[in-house]
């Protein structure tokens, strides 16, 4: 990332980039600053965006032949295309070749490192992963966007606002406008004001609900079910989050017995690491035993909409009710 900063600062840029990894937000963030800065995307002549999986390879080298018009440079972008899960060999023979005056931006979430593309941006350009970011960067960051306008938060209350939002960025940055309008006027934000107007996430809700299983409270865990429906949340879409909740817990307790930390689990797990420990404290709520048997009541009740046996409310409805009374064996 800060090569990239550099090349904009020094207008000295690479012929290929590839920006890449989970965190959407940091990947538009650095796409939109290099794109602006080696073209006006208003210039239709000579800046050229392409998203999705039915992208031409071949028009892609087309253009990248055909000279700028009135322009330095000749900039394509090629968004989510999947070129770097598939064999682009041609493309990727091509990159070798590129003419001085194109410029390349590949922009993809996932990437096969021991492809061909890959190794062709990273040998002849540059890639930059963009991973999700741990606590501490999130932490700081957060704190320096609210200084940039004058605020400053209480720790409580900057624990409970990432309980909330969890570390996509995306999200934080939209929940931290929503806390800014909120506080405009005063300079200290509280956890009140979190509480106020920052949106619970569903896997927030998610894992409210799994805690109300594990302390039996069946109406408390019912009605957070009914909210989520009452939010249009397809049952479908619970049942899954339900089912990686166990899943993730049901990890989380194997990796803790064999002597992993949060930080090392949350690693592994993909998971920051203060919600690694979150987690981890709600599996110890379970028995491993029931955990298994958790994870595949709910492959038996997907199985049972998909079959027609039962509907999807009522399938979801009824697996919470087992949960929370306590016959998870």
């Amino acid at each position: 990332m800060q090569k990239i900063a550099k090349d904009i600062k020094e207008q000295s840029f690479r012929p290929i980039y590839l920006l890449y990894g989970e965190e959407d937000y940091l990947r538009k963030q650095y796409k939109d600053r290099l794109t602006k800065a080696l073209a006006d995307p208003e210039d239709t002549m000579n800046y050229h965006y392409f998203e999705g999986k039915d992208i031409s390879p071949e028009k892609l080298i087309d253009l990248a032949e055909t000279m700028p018009f009135l322009a330095e440079r000749r900039v394509i972008v090629v968004e989510n295309s999947g070129f770097f899960k598939s064999t682009q060999e041609k493309l990727a023979d091509y990159l070798k070749e590129l003419s001085d005056t194109t410029v390349f931006v590949f922009v993809e979430e996932q990437v096969d490192k021991r492809g061909k593309m890959f190794k062709a941006c990273k040998d002849l350009g540059y890639a930059a992963e963009f991973s999700a970011q741990d606590e501490q960067v999130l932490r700081r960051w957060i704190i320096g966007m609210l200084q940039k306008d004058g605020k400053q938060i209480t720790q409580r209350a900057l624990e409970e606002f990432l309980e909330r939002t969890g570390t996509d960025m995306s999200i934080i940055s939209t929940e931290l406008e929503k806390l800014l309008c909120y506080t405009m006027g005063k300079s200290d934000i509280t956890s009140e004001d979190v509480d106020a107007v920052c949106t619970r996430q569903i896997t927030n809700r998610i894992f409210d609900m799994i805690e109300k299983v594990a302390a039996g409270q069946q109406k408390a865990a019912l009605d957070l079910y009914y909210d989520l429906l009452s939010l249009k949340e397809p049952p479908m879409r619970i049942l899954f989050l339900i089912a990686r909740q166990f899943n993730l817990l049901y990890q989380a307790k194997l990796l803790r017995g064999k002597g992993y930390d949060n930080k090392a689990m949350g690693s592994k797990l993909g998971l920051a690491p203060f919600i690694a420990s979150k987690y981890m404290a709600q599996a110890a709520r379970f028995k491993t035993s029931q955990l298994r048997t958790a994870i595949e009541e709910c492959v038996t009740a997907e199985e049972s909409v998909k079959t027609g046996r039962m509907t999807d409310v009522l399938a979801v409805e009824l697996l919470i009710i087992k949960f929370s009374s306590g016959s998870m064996g």
